[in-house]
């Protein structure tokens, strides 16, 4: 493979590996699980401790087969590096860590996860001003800027209720004002989307989700896409700025949250999602193409009281996910009319397994109020649309049929 070419997505994941050295020829960057790296020259050992030489230090900090992931996420969101992390939630607490400081006010999208949500509120027990606004109109994120505002924070397709950014706006916003962007790519995949198409600074992915595909392990990534002026930002400290001003932010990331907090993503798991990763593509034009027959199928049953995909014309954001979107995901979520109840409902699938996760080759289901998003309490789910009905679909890989089907025949009480 000619690195000088230009390949497609899934051509370029399978052939990102033997685009460095690898051992024995082998076409997966093997396994390394030696959490030490040994020098015969302690010079050298000391050159690539302070960033003078390439290398690894401590397994903690780096690993040739994580290294080798790493790239390939970078390759997939066409930046310039990335760091993973043991998880998705890590990732995010990389930025609030590593990139913050007390008195910093941060913007960021009210439709959030519901663990995004829970750290933004520890995040303002410690120092940090945080402003919830309805990120679909980049006027409500303007407004909410101030003197202190260092970061604007969305999700691409928010979890559950797919709501959609003004990703476009937000990110021409924050160029503007010197503002770090950070977009948490999750729900579209770097398949669907790129954040560096609309400005963003650093992105997000739970690698967990649909990059790994299959539910059997954790991980999270943080990218940066080349974009943000780091020479200019306040807070990196004076022994990162003795780095190239393109490698400050990510160097303060590496030391501060990834060493300091050790959320280490290992060896193991980096090569299964690497794997997983190569049929990416593959598994998501599935996914979103069952997530819209059961959508559609869904909005004309009478028994449905909405559904919330960016898919349908009577989605709100439906325009503007035509304009972003290589596709609109395989997460939906629905409310049924008052007669249905929503546990009876749901224990009548067959198909669907009643389970926490999303981005699986199997379709998922879950009470999104009664369980992830109990915590928040219910005046939070009303200014988030959450109804107590709502159920949240992460639609996987079986016969469309099949779900057709098992959807349908649920309704039948």
């Amino acid at each position: 493979m000619n690195e000088k070419n230009s390949y497609g997505f899934t051509t370029t994941i399978l052939h990102s590996d033997r685009q460095k050295n690898i051992e024995h020829g082998s076409v997966h960057k093997p396994v390394h699980t030696s959490v030490l790296f040994g020098y015969k020259d302690a010079r050298d050992l000391a050159a690539v401790f302070q960033g003078k030489q390439s290398g690894y230090r401590y397994g903690r900090q780096g690993n040739p087969t994580v290294s080798a992931l790493e790239d390939k996420i970078t390759c997939m969101e066409a930046g310039v590096s990335t760091i993973t992390f043991a998880t998705g939630m890590a990732a995010i607490g990389a930025v609030f860590q590593a990139l913050l400081r007390a008195g910093d006010h941060i913007v960021s999208s009210k439709f959030l996860f519901g663990n995004t949500n829970s750290l933004w509120q520890t995040a303002s027990t410690q120092g940090l001003d945080v402003s919830l606004v309805d990120a679909t109109a980049v006027a409500n994120v303007e407004a909410a800027l101030t003197p202190a505002t260092r970061m604007v924070f969305v999700e691409t397709i928010a979890n559950p209720r797919t709501q959609i950014a003004d990703l476009k706006r937000i990110g021409r916003l924050c160029q503007e004002r010197g503002i770090l962007f950070v977009v948490d790519n999750t729900i579209t995949s770097p398949y669907l989307f790129q954040p560096k198409s609309v400005g963003a600074s650093l992105v997000v992915n739970s690698l967990t989700k649909y990059i790994a595909g299959h539910g059997n392990v954790l991980g999270g990534a943080l990218t940066d896409t080349g974009l943000f002026d780091w020479a200019a930002y306040p807070n990196i400290a004076d022994n990162f700025r003795k780095q190239a001003p393109a490698q400050q932010g990510m160097a303060q990331v590496r030391a501060k949250a990834l060493r300091d907090f050790g959320a280490t993503l290992s060896p193991e798991a980096a090569h299964q999602i690497a794997v997983g990763a190569e049929t990416m593509a593959l598994r998501m034009e599935r996914e979103c193409a069952n997530a819209m027959a059961i959508a559609t199928m869904l909005a004309a049953d009478p028994r449905v009281a909405a559904v919330h995909y960016p898919g349908l014309a009577s989605h709100p954001q439906h325009a503007l996910a035509n304009e972003l979107f290589l596709a609109y995901g395989a997460l939906f979520s629905f409310e049924l009319k008052p007669e249905i109840d929503c546990f009876d409902y749901l224990n009548r699938l067959n198909l669907a397994i009643n389970a926490t996760h999303l981005g699986d080759t199997r379709t998922l289901v879950i009470p999104v109020a009664h369980t992830i998003f109990f915590e928040m309490g219910a005046e939070r789910r009303a200014e988030m649309g959450i109804a107590d009905s709502l159920i949240r679909v992460s639609v996987g890989i079986e016969d469309t049929q099949d779900l057709l089907d098992d959807f349908s025949q649920a309704l039948n009480s």
